[in-house]
């Protein structure tokens, strides 16, 4: 998959960064606002750091975020979900739950938390899978309450087998490539949601390096410097289509129909 490749080839830079990206906190006022140069492939911002190595340690940024927030939205909406769609008593009260969850903003839900704790990637992450929760768990909640009619379950529990065992063996597995598809969605969604907090300032602190607040501290000086608005702008319009190309590649996988139809 094209998506799965080019994402993997963003994460294998992002991790190895430190190798050959150079410094990105490092501050020259005599090289502010440089053009790009061998010495600095995408020039220098307004206080004379590289752009190219603040892009390139940005991703992680983004990679941790977006990974991050979609792994922790799938476990908690399969934990949820599987007992909500399985259990009726369970489901009527966590539903009303994800309900008020969805109506909550992720931006006003992670301002109100960085002001009482302050900027962080976790409190970021923390917000990000909360807002993030109710759309996964309402998934996994409608696989389950199909899969429970199947003819298979049913004799499952006819022949006496536990409810932990029909949850594992039966229901578990069939709610996973659904899961999986929905996370690539989830995890694009994420980072873009992590771009647009760092850039009004309620995102990671602005001494860490993050492709959001590079795009605001910038927006001065994009007639002067264009590279540093367009170098991160351009890594994350990247990163969102590969995981985004992932997503669907994943779809076309585990629904052969819409192969077919497309």
């Amino acid at each position: 998959m094209i998506g799965g490749g080019l994402l993997a080839l963003m994460i294998i830079l992002a991790l190895a960064a430190p190798l050959y990206a150079g410094d990105p906190l490092n501050m020259d006022p005599f090289k502010r606002l440089q053009p790009p140069s061998t010495e600095m492939w995408f020039g220098s911002d307004n206080l004379g750091r590289d752009v190219f190595a603040r892009a390139v340690f940005g991703a992680r940024i983004s990679l941790i975020v977006g990974l991050t927030s979609a792994a922790g939205a799938a476990l908690g909406a399969l934990l949820i979900g599987v007992l909500a769609g399985y259990s009726c008593g369970f489901d009527s009260i966590v539903m009303r739950v994800m309900d008020g969850l969805m109506s909550i903003p992720t931006v006003l839900l992670a301002i109100a938390l960085i002001s009482l704790t302050g900027p962080g990637v976790g409190i970021l992450i923390f917000a990000i899978t909360i807002v993030q929760l109710p759309s996964v768990t309402r998934l996994v909640r409608s696989v389950v309450m199909s899969v429970r009619e199947r003819p298979y379950v049913e004799a499952a529990i006819c022949g006496g087998a536990r409810l932990p065992k029909v949850l594992l063996r039966h229901i578990l597995p069939s709610t996973i490539p659904a899961l999986m598809v929905q996370s690539a969605i989830v995890c694009a969604d994420a980072i873009m949601t992590e771009a647009g907090l760092s850039f009004l300032g309620a995102g990671v602190p602005p001494e860490i390096p993050s492709w959001g607040n590079m795009i605001a501290n910038s927006r001065l000086y994009l007639a002067i410097a264009p590279m540093t608005i367009f170098a991160p702008g351009i890594c994350l319009a990247v990163m969102v289509l590969a995981v985004n190309l992932l997503g669907d590649g994943l779809r076309d996988l585990f629904d052969p129909r819409a192969k077919r139809r497309r």
